[in-house]
């Protein structure tokens, strides 16, 4: 452990670990298998990158979240550690090269999503690797008992057949049957369970039901000061919201993943800084997002699993001061809460039929399609059939969860550029505009490639290379395209559809009925968990969520609206607890 905390200083920063993973990094590092549940906030990423920047070879590192994963690369290369990553939206070429660089070159991290894992490719190139350890990052996505399983991630333990390498698994949320099923799933040699404690006593939970929730949010923002964020459930009102404030005169904005990369980046970076104090968003932010200094975090609508709503929550306070978690709770949510598990769960000849319908969409045939990627725009998709948004979207989300395809809503697809004439023709051509000389040489000096196939550039880069902004860069590109001198494929931002097998017959698609059924049964029991949270009036908040992930022992908190509220029982829990 000398090394460890040796290389956490080097390139961390830090004098000492956090709790628990001292513990994670030691049984790691002894080769063991091992599941860390840690809440969030507790520094899960540190327990694989420290061990693996102490051992030889590359850490392969399944997470599904895309932008959490190109995140993680810049940190560890901003740092001086060589990571990369392949995920699904890249073409052949690039896979190529990274998973190449992987296998022979010095790098320390390859971050993959998981669909990635079964492709002959990559399996390939595995064996040519030297693999130190296999991450399973959102380690309860393995699990079909989990609230976000993927079939993709049961790859894994074929995986653990070729590569000899133990696995260190990572999750926030996690019932004790989950971390049951998801070291059996990852075929786990020894079961290592290290469990962080979920206590946060620095943070107050607080349910409030209103029906004026616009009024009791006011209410909250000036009543908790500092940095804060509202979670909502629509792209629509995070707009609504961050209006709203902004009119009664709080400093607010909005997220969600249909904004622009750029849009989203310079909104996170304000918010980080301060210059933004309220962040309405949909639970598309807050993904590795560490700001220790949130007080408040307030939920708009009703979450519909107890998982979803105490990662969030717990972006709170985590410097230790003290901070809030409301839940607002109108006579409505019940309602709505029934409505989305209704939605949710579309009957199975619906499900295979829009299966059918998004591959006549795309033109593809019986028998073909593997491996293709649909830039699927689902609007057009329910206009062109006549469809409701909501229950071919959830359709579409089952046969993912089904194991038909991967759907990776909202990428952003960078622009690419290919070279039409050969670089012989290409200096008799005579170029009409100065700038568009300045655009190709930079682009020839940055890029390998070019003549041969569309890459993807850095247009901010190459824009300040040549001396322009990206507006008028990209006009260059588009008047390049029309002298027919390059290929142009400008960004975008798109859901895409990974097909991982070719178009079945009708009847062959196989949807899983009894896991349908049983997945069914466990979205009602988690509402009908958060209906019984936001109800309860008698058990502490915290003693509550916490006996839902399995700690039985835990204490009353003693500032939840329960606990504050109610001095009989609080007499009582401090009874049980042994402090009177």
């Amino acid at each position: 452990m000398d090394r460890a905390s040796e290389i956490l200083k080097e390139y961390w920063g830090y004098e000492s670990f956090r709790p628990m993973q001292k513990d994670i990094i030691g049984a790691a590092a002894a080769g063991k298998d091992v599941l860390a549940i840690l809440p969030t906030g507790g520094g899960k990423s540190v327990c694989f990158q420290v061990p693996a920047l102490m051992k030889e070879g590359i850490a392969l590192v399944v997470t599904p979240l895309i932008a959490l994963m190109k995140d993680q690369v810049q940190n560890l290369c901003d740092r001086g550690v060589k990571a990369l990553a392949v995920y699904a939206g890249m073409s052949r070429r690039e896979v190529e090269t990274a998973l190449n660089n992987a296998a022979y070159g010095d790098f320390k991290f390859l971050y993959l999503s998981p669909e990635r894992l079964s492709t002959p490719l990559f399996r390939q190139y595995a064996e040519c690797m030297q693999v130190s350890y296999i991450v399973v990052d959102e380690a309860h996505c393995i699990s079909q008992w989990g609230y976000d399983f993927r079939p993709e991630y049961l790859e894994i333990s074929s995986l653990r057949k070729t590569v000899e390498a133990p696995v260190i698994a990572l999750t926030a949320t996690a019932t004790p049957s989950v971390a049951e099923d998801i070291m059996e799933k990852l075929a786990f040699r020894e079961r290592m369970l290290l469990k962080g404690s979920f206590e946060r006593p620095n943070l107050s939970y607080i349910v409030r039901h209103c029906e004026d929730k616009l009024g009791k949010l006011m209410e909250i923002c000036g009543a908790v000061q500092g940095t804060g964020i509202v979670y909502v459930r629509s792209r629509k009102k995070t707009e609504e919201l961050a209006s709203f404030l902004k009119s009664h005169g709080v400093s607010a904005s909005y997220y969600h993943a249909g904004l622009g990369p750029q849009t989203r980046a310079q909104r996170q970076e304000d918010w980080k800084a301060g210059r933004t104090r309220i962040m309405v968003c949909t639970n598309a932010f807050g993904m590795g997002i560490d700001k220790p200094d949130v007080r408040s975090v307030v939920h708009f609508d009703v979450p519909d699993s107890p998982e979803a709503y105490f990662q969030e929550a717990g972006r709170a306070g985590r410097d230790g001061k003290r901070s809030y978690a409301v839940l607002l709770h109108g006579s409505g949510d019940v309602r709505r809460l029934h409505q989305i598990e209704t939605l949710s769960f579309p009957p199975l000849d619906y499900v295979e039929d829009i299966y059918h319908k998004v591959h006549m969409f795309f033109g593809i045939p019986y028998e073909t399609g593997e491996g293709r990627q649909l830039k699927f725009n689902i609007d057009e998709f329910c206009r062109h059939f006549r469809l409701n948004r909501s229950s071919a979207y959830y359709a579409m989300k089952y046969i993912e969860r089904a194991g038909h395809w991967a759907v990776m809503e909202d990428m952003d697809i960078s622009t690419k550029v290919q070279i039409i004439p050969s670089r012989t023709e290409l200096y008799d051509i005579e170029i009409p505009e100065r700038s568009m000389e300045r655009v190709l040489e930079v682009l020839m000096r940055r890029y390998t490639g070019l003549f041969s196939w569309p890459v993807p550039i850095d247009e901010n880069h190459v824009a300040s290379a040549a001396g322009m902004t990206v507006p008028v860069l990209r006009q260059v590109l588009y008047r390049l395209s029309l002298e027919h001198i390059i290929r142009y494929v400008p960004a975008d931002h798109s859901t895409v559809i990974y097909l991982l097998h070719d178009r079945l017959h009708e009847k062959d698609v196989n949807l899983m009925p009894q896991r349908y059924a049983s997945l069914k049964k466990m979205a009602h029991d988690r509402i009908e968990t958060m209906i019984e949270y936001v109800t309860e009036e008698d058990e502490c908040r915290s003693r509550f969520l916490l006996r839902y992930f399995g700690q039985d022992d835990a204490p009353a908190c003693g500032t939840c609206d329960v606990c504050r509220g109610n001095p009989d029982r609080r007499r009582l829990d401090r009874l049980r607890d042994g402090i009177d």
